[in-house]
């Protein structure tokens, strides 16, 4: 289960942070592909996972947990072999287009494999099970850079598509022969809704259609910038209509009466949302001819090894202090690991240090909050919606990876193009003078992931309940 959800957060993930490079090497081939476009390729598969996961989670439930898990790590295979293939005129398709599918094997995966902890495993094992389910989810993306920078600079980049293949076929065979773990369901839920499904798709393209080129192609404020914006909020006024009551509801609204529930998902979506300080801080420092992406990748060590050292010690502190505070210890950890990469003013032997004890910081919050939010939204979940609503969770996690990672680029890009200094005299910025606009910008986008981790604080104190009893 660990390996089949690693070929998403590691592999999958480091696209984003080996996208300068990769861009280069698809225009050197003879496919002209613009910036923007391979921001949307790297955005589109948190996108997918985000759109789907929660049809998947239901689809786990009712048809095999285990089923869904082996459907999933298939698709990772097909996905992967389109990047890997995807040379001449049919490069930015296949890029977009196996993108598109590695977004459907994880949301096939991730709700899947986390309903089977809860099946499968009860009180302090289950802990134990979701921290290292944990690892591989948030230590995968730690080393995402890292791996990443040094596939692409010794064997390309394709090979890391490669090796996600690899692992996929490895998860296949390690999760083989286990019992499908399925939930009976008749009647009303037997039958999909479609329409809610529908409303959510075109309302969640909509803003991403709005955030990746909003900033570059039309403008925010032009006439289709206002019109995705009016899609977006209308499409959301007109879910939330249609969906409240439904018994076969896309999204299962009663669950969020809970209040437990409802406050791990909401900051869960905010903490998940701060990953596109480490994309943005991976291509500012990848764009130093000093640097590279390898080199800037070997900078985030930090990050996976705080997560696998102090994993369980986030259980332990969900175990002694419930998981309301650790999971504010660890988002506030992640403010300071953003601020800690704010500075792009300083030279760059001093902001190295910086990064340096950014991306531990970074990994450490991650490690205190992840067991306690998952273990808190699984303990709310009764056992026949574990799949739909942890789901919903992952939902979270993919589309506030997604929407981060797109906000923090559009920042990125959209303040490179203004001319002047974007924050006036206010800042010294020291060193060289010919990448103003490219530093100025990743302040201003890693400050937007300095809000959305003090809102996954504010969230978690405000709405997860306190001590250790979790309702259940």
């Amino acid at each position: 289960m660990v390996l089949s959800i690693v070929s998403y957060w590691l592999f999958a993930i480091s696209l984003g942070t080996v996208a300068p490079e990769v861009l280069k090497n698809i225009n050197v081939e003879g496919e002209l592909l613009s910036p923007t476009a391979m921001n949307l390729a790297v955005a589109l598969t948190g996108l997918v996972s985000g759109l789907f996961i929660v049809l998947m989670g239901g689809f786990a439930d009712r048809y095999g947990r285990v089923r869904l898990t082996m459907i999933g790590n298939a698709l990772n295979v097909v996905g992967c072999l389109l990047m890997v293939f995807a040379t001449g005129s049919m490069t930015s398709v296949l890029l977009i287009a196996g993108r598109a599918i590695q977004g459907l094997s994880a949301a096939c995966v991730m709700p899947a494999t986390i309903a089977m902890v809860k099946a499968y495993w009860d009180g302090p094992a289950r802990q134990r099970a979701v921290s290292m389910w944990s690892i591989g989810s948030f230590g995968g993306a730690g080393l995402a850079a890292f791996v990443g920078g040094l596939t692409a600079t010794y064997l390309g980049w394709r090979w890391i598509f490669v090796f996600s293949i690899l692992v996929s076929v490895a998860a296949s065979l390690l999760v083989l022969g286990t019992p499908g773990n399925k939930v009976q369901q008749q009647g009303e839920h037997e039958r999909f809704d479609i329409s809610g499904l529908g409303i959510f798709l075109i309302m969640m393209l909509a803003l991403m259609v709005l955030l990746t080129f909003g900033g570059k192609s039309f403008g925010w404020v032009s006439g289709i910038g206002v019109a995705m914006m009016a899609v977006f909020v209308v499409g959301l006024v007109v879910f939330i209509l249609v969906e409240r009551g439904r018994d076969n509801a896309f999204i299962d609204f009663g669950l969020f009466r809970n209040m437990n529930f409802t406050g791990t998902v909401a900051a869960n979506f905010a903490m998940n949302s701060t990953l596109g300080l480490l994309i943005v801080s991976q291509q500012l420092l990848a764009r130093d001819e000093r640097m590279g992406a390898l080199m800037a990748g070997a900078l985030t060590l930090g990050y996976p090894l705080m997560v696998v050292l102090f994993i369980r010690a986030g259980e332990k502190l969900l175990q002694r202090f419930g998981p309301r505070k650790p999971m504010i210890w660890g988002a506030l950890l992640v403010a300071v690991a953003a601020a800690l990469l704010m500075p792009t003013n300083l030279m760059l032997a001093q902001y190295q240090w910086l990064a340096l004890i950014a991306y531990a910081c970074f990994g450490l919050g991650l490690a205190f909050f992840a067991t306690p939010a998952t273990d808190a939204c699984l303990t709310s979940l009764p056992p026949d919606k574990a799949g739909s609503g942890m789901g919903i969770f992952k939902m979270a996690s993919s589309l506030g990876g997604s929407i981060g990672t797109a906000v923090a680029l559009a920042l990125f890009l959209g303040f490179q193009g203004i001319e002047g200094r974007a924050l006036g005299y206010v800042i010294e910025m020291t060193g060289r003078q010919d990448n103003l606009p490219v530093r100025e910008a990743a302040m201003v986008a890693i400050g937007a992931m300095l809000v959305f981790a003090l809102i996954a604080a504010l969230v978690a104190a405000v709405a997860v309940p306190k001590g250790r009893k979790q309702t259940a």
